[in-house]
């Protein structure tokens, strides 16, 4: 039963086998990430010329991945040994008979020489478009199953992404709790330099340095736009069909507001946020590499 995943993992495998009078086929697609769609066939000599049909399908129903496709053919070894024509081998017996009867010192052939005479044995041939006709009914059951399994493995990757995006909505929340108490410090921090220093600085210019100061440590911008790419990761993982290098782009542009934060950074407790804003946007983007 194919499952209901809007993430699909890049990373499956599947396998199928058939068993006929003619023979079995067995089907293996494996596939890994890859940027584009990259299939690779190998096929039995006998059913090369499906390959056109079977990657056409590939494509229909794959966006991303590097695919490998095995499709091999053994043939029921009964099913190419010769067969005697019991009908034909029945009409040269009655005309034996009948010159038997006719001439009585005939000589009998032997058996040997019976399965000698044109038409009596045959040579079974396989069914050729039986066999392709089973062996494409066996790559798209095989598609189907490395498609659940693609959509189990990425409701796993979805989870994982899910968990470290309220991590990341955590510490911007931190972050945001801070600003007023990190300003505060740093305006206590000036003073107390300036008294240190025995300077007294003219008001207008004081203020002037107060705002500077909090124009360095002001975050908010960033803050938001985390935010809002963290809200568009999470309305992409719901989304229908391929979403993975939308995804990679959202975590590039997590990380830029990350450095960016890191950056502005002036007291401990926001460095420590933003280390942890990166530690966790690589865990997703590591992992964002095998969504289709």
């Amino acid at each position: 039963m194919a499952t209901s995943s809007r993430v699909h993992s890049m990373t499956a495998f599947a396998r199928t086998e058939e068993a006929a009078p003619w023979g079995t086929l067995q089907v293996e697609i494996r596939s890994v990430n890859q940027r584009y769609l990259e299939p690779h066939f190998r096929l039995h000599e006998s059913l090369r010329d499906l390959e056109p049909v079977l990657r056409e399908t590939l494509r229909t129903r794959l966006a991303r991945g590097k695919v490998e496709c095995s499709v091999r053919f053994e043939s029921a070894e009964t099913v190419q040994a010769p067969a005697v024509n019991t009908t034909r081998l029945a009409a040269i017996v009655e005309a034996l008979n009948a010159v038997q009867q006719q001439v009585p010192s005939a000589l009998a052939p032997t058996a040997l020489e019976l399965l000698n005479q044109p038409g009596v044995m045959e040579t079974q041939h396989l069914d050729q478009d039986a066999i392709k006709t089973a062996a494409k009914a066996l790559f798209d059951r095989a598609l189907g199953e490395l498609i659940d399994a693609r959509a189990r493995e990425g409701e796993k990757l979805a989870e994982m992404i899910a968990t470290r995006l309220m991590a990341v909505s955590e510490q911007v929340a931190t972050v945001k709790s801070l600003l007023p108490q990190i300003l505060e410090r740093q305006r206590a921090q000036l003073l107390e330099r300036l008294e240190i220093a025995k300077t007294e600085l003219d008001p207008q210019r004081l203020e002037a340095e107060l705002v500077l100061v909090a124009q360095k440590a002001d975050v908010d911008e960033e803050l938001d736009r985390l935010t809002t790419h963290v809200g568009e990761v999470s309305r992409q993982l719901a989304e229908k069909g391929p979403k993975g290098r939308r995804l990679d782009f959202l975590m590039q542009e997590l990380n830029r507001e990350a450095n960016t934060l890191s950056s502005k950074s002036v007291v401990a407790e926001t460095t420590r946020c933003a280390v942890e804003l990166k530690v966790l946007i690589e865990q997703m983007r590591e992992q964002i590499q095998n969504i289709e």
